[in-house]
């Protein structure tokens, strides 16, 4: 069978371009040929090996959508989507529901800026795309990464219910390799780190989506023992956000710059925080619990649903996050080294339930049937 798989843009640390590469060696192994369909900014050497590939020009969702709709028709026998397109036999909605996101974002903006968003045609692009697979049958079927974007298709858009799968997210086996204290030690030393320093670790880009500026809050608020420090990985201009907290507050913060080797930080840290407005399941987070860690996240975010507050982390909601008082509550009571070792078997077990391998075997059953 001729299976076509759709993505756009390319990054160089994108969790769906890697996704794709381990989804193309599943369909190989099962006997079908897929082909990739997606911009030009493919490099061919990280282009998925074994697949064919076609370049779909557009220099935005519509423009890609409409090449890609005169491109598929004759070379498929299934098409398999990451982007949002007019229609495709299945449709991985790995990026939530942008209707979904643009109502939280207004409930935490000043009036005019979402009025002003209107003017925007990228959003006008994206929810009328969005609009053509939930609502009017475009997606034949609808893969969702969490129980939270499946809930918002079928309360947005009318989608039946029996047209959404949910499948988590998965992380391939190298992730759940078992972090040494010799490990730990060094990366710790690296980053400076005292012994008895509190290391929350923060990862990701749009931070205001993120929630960076909440956390920071609730950073300020923690007591001087143990020590805090807020490492932030990821790309981001610092000063705006750091206004709302004060000097002491500032001192706490490490500002890292984008990081490739996210494990070296999952190894120093000793939680993990993601205050987030809006992610359909947040693959950091996932990536934190495999090496142990306790992740607070909020109930915006599709991971909260797979872990048990109290012994894999905490679960809030995203207004509690606005000031910072209850997360610096939350992180306070995670400070303690003996509560995090006597749950951290705990954590790791919960982890190795979301492998890779499980996710491409789930999605194959649903785009295949």
């Amino acid at each position: 069978m001729n299976i076509g798989l759709v993505r756009r843009g390319y990054s160089p640390t994108g969790g769906a371009e890697q996704y794709l590469r381990r989804l193309v060696v599943a369909l190989e192994a099962a006997g079908h040929s897929p082909t990739l369909f997606a911009s030009s900014g493919w490099p061919p050497e990280h282009r998925p090996a074994g697949s064919g590939f076609v370049a779909v020009p557009g220099g935005n969702p519509r423009a890609f959508a409409n090449h890609l709709a005169g491109l598929t028709a004759a070379r498929c026998d299934r098409l398999f989507s990451l982007e949002r397109v007019w229609r495709c036999d299945c449709y991985r909605a790995g990026d939530g529901v942008h209707r979904a996101w643009l109502e939280r974002r207004a409930r935490a903006e000043s009036w005019w800026q979402p009025l002003l968003r209107t003017f925007n045609g990228k959003h006008r692009q994206i929810l009328a795309l969005e609009e053509s697979l939930f609502a009017r049958g475009g997606a034949g079927k609808v893969i969702a990464n969490s129980e939270l974007v499946r809930r918002e298709i079928m309360h947005h858009y009318g989608t039946p219910a029996d047209r959404i799968t949910v499948v988590y997210n998965g992380l391939p086996a190298e992730y759940f390799q078992p972090i040494a204290d010799h490990e730990r030690a060094a990366s710790r030393a690296n980053l400076k780190l005292a012994p008895d320093d509190y290391a929350i670790l923060f990862a990701g880009t749009g931070w205001e989506r993120k929630g960076l500026r909440h956390l920071l809050r609730a950073v300020d608020r923690l007591p001087d023992s143990p020590p805090p420090v807020l490492l932030v990985a990821g790309r981001g201009h610092p000063r705006p956000f750091l206004r709302s907290v004060s000097g002491k507050g500032r001192a706490r913060v490490r500002f890292l710059g984008p990081v490739s080797d996210m494990r070296r930080l999952y190894a120093a840290a000793d939680v993990f925080a993601a205050p987030t407005l809006y992610d359909p399941f947040a693959n950091a987070c996932l990536e934190a619990l495999a090496t142990g860690l306790p992740v607070l996240t909020t109930s915006a975010n599709g991971f909260s649903e797979i872990i048990e507050p109290g012994m894999d982390g905490e679960v809030f909601d995203p207004v509690d996050a606005a000031t910072g008082e209850g997360l610096a509550a939350l992180l306070a009571g995670w400070s303690n080294p003996a509560r995090r070792t006597a749950t951290r078997q705990s954590r790791l077990a919960k982890a190795r339930n979301f492998t890779i391998e499980k996710n491409v075997a789930q999605t194959l059953v649903v785009l295949l049937r």
